[in-house]
């Protein structure tokens, strides 16, 4: 914008500069959601959930079948923690280089703001990755499915939002569903441990706080998903290392590590850039469509993870997997019919019965005649 003053007619002059006119890096990228160097801006609101959800799907799947698989190592469970600072360093190098290919790339988030992400985000993913020396894994996914109802719960307290009561029973019937889904292999295998629950007990309250921490970041601050990477997850690193050089558990790490490289540090690598790819479309949602709908969306990623446990591992199987499987397919409607019910109105029951009447009618009418 041009402002020009003349003293002798006395007039100002004010140009505004054209679509077509350079403008400035943070006006120009106000509406581009750019992942992974593709731009979701250019497509619709379905593309663009349909692209974050099998970019969630894929990635994340991966992800988790390298954590069991890194945590089958032998003598690798005491050392869920160095793997946390693994993946923070190699997360932090990826937001960088991502980073380096965009335009604008001043930051645009508070620096306090990434010190309280980084640590709730060291907490959830430390946390989690801990656990699994203590937990089997599906007793892990007990807890972490249980992670929507705190999200809203969050989101009441934190941005002061309302829910209807089909993202409430939504969230009820996914957790509720996930559970029973996996309650028969922790039944099988009930490695339970208090230490373990304690931690991913702690990883869930985490969890239930960042995603809304960082919807309301990211749309205040208009803030690119590497800019949220890069800074939550290098300030992570840094406080992880500390951690670890103050007790003692950076040495001992180091030299597990070494021993066998390609299996520790080669896996950490995919599973780090599995993840990475995975968060990036994670926080894609949230700037899109908020916290709720992709936690909704995480959750029924878990569902697909079990399933596909029992296609690359022998395990029993029971019908308790297929009616808890409704009870997720029926909460992922509910999530949707609530986000679009100006669109899809559901028959009330007044008019349920009307129909019921009706149809009675027509066959008694077809008897008669």
């Amino acid at each position: 914008m041009d402002l020009k003053f003349n003293s002798s007619r006395k007039y100002i002059s004010i140009t505004v500069p054209s679509k077509t006119q350079a403008m400035s890096p943070h006006i120009k990228s106000i509406d581009d959601i750019v992942v992974l160097g593709i731009n979701l801006s250019r497509f619709n609101k379905l593309t663009q959930f349909f692209i974050c959800v099998a970019g969630v799907f894929v990635f994340y799947l991966i992800y988790g079948y390298l954590q069991e698989l890194i945590f089958s190592v032998e003598g690798f469970k005491p050392y869920g923690w160095y793997l946390t600072l693994v993946q923070f360093a190699f997360y932090s190098i990826f937001g960088l280089i991502e980073l380096q290919l965009i335009q604008n790339k001043r930051r645009r988030i508070p620096g306090k703001t990434y010190m309280i992400i980084a640590f709730l985000t060291v907490g959830t993913m430390g946390l989690s990755n801990t656990s699994l020396g203590y937990l089997n894994y599906p007793t892990q996914v007990i807890f972490k499915c249980c992670k929507l109802i705190p999200v809203m719960l969050g989101g009441v307290f934190i941005q002061g939002k309302r829910y209807n009561v089909a993202d409430v029973s939504a969230a009820l019937c996914m957790s509720l569903g996930l559970i029973w889904f996996t309650l028969a292999d922790s039944t099988v295998a009930p490695n339970f441990n208090l230490t373990g629950v304690v931690l991913i007990s702690l990883a869930l309250c985490a969890d239930a706080v960042i995603g809304n921490v960082q919807e309301k970041a990211m749309k205040l601050h208009n803030a690119s998903n590497s800019e949220m990477v890069l800074y939550s997850y290098s300030i992570g690193f840094v406080y992880i290392l500390l951690g670890l050089t103050c007790t003692s558990g950076l040495g001992p790490a180091v030299t597990f590590c070494s021993k066998d490289p390609i299996r520790t540090y080669g896996y950490a690598f995919l599973f780090s850039l599995t993840g990475y790819f995975g968060i990036s479309f994670v926080l894609a949602l949230i700037k899109i469509f908020g916290a709720l709908l992709a936690v909704t969306v995480t959750t029924g990623r878990k569902a697909m993870t079990i399933v596909l446990s029992f296609i690359f591992f022998a395990k029993p199987f029971t019908f308790q997997y297929v009616w808890s499987g409704f009870l997720v397919v029926l909460g992922i409607f509910l999530n949707v019919y609530s986000k679009n019910m100006d669109k899809m109105r559901l028959p009330s029951a007044y008019d349920l019965i009307n129909r019921v009447m009706d149809l009675r009618k027509s066959r008694t009418l077809a008897q008669t005649v």
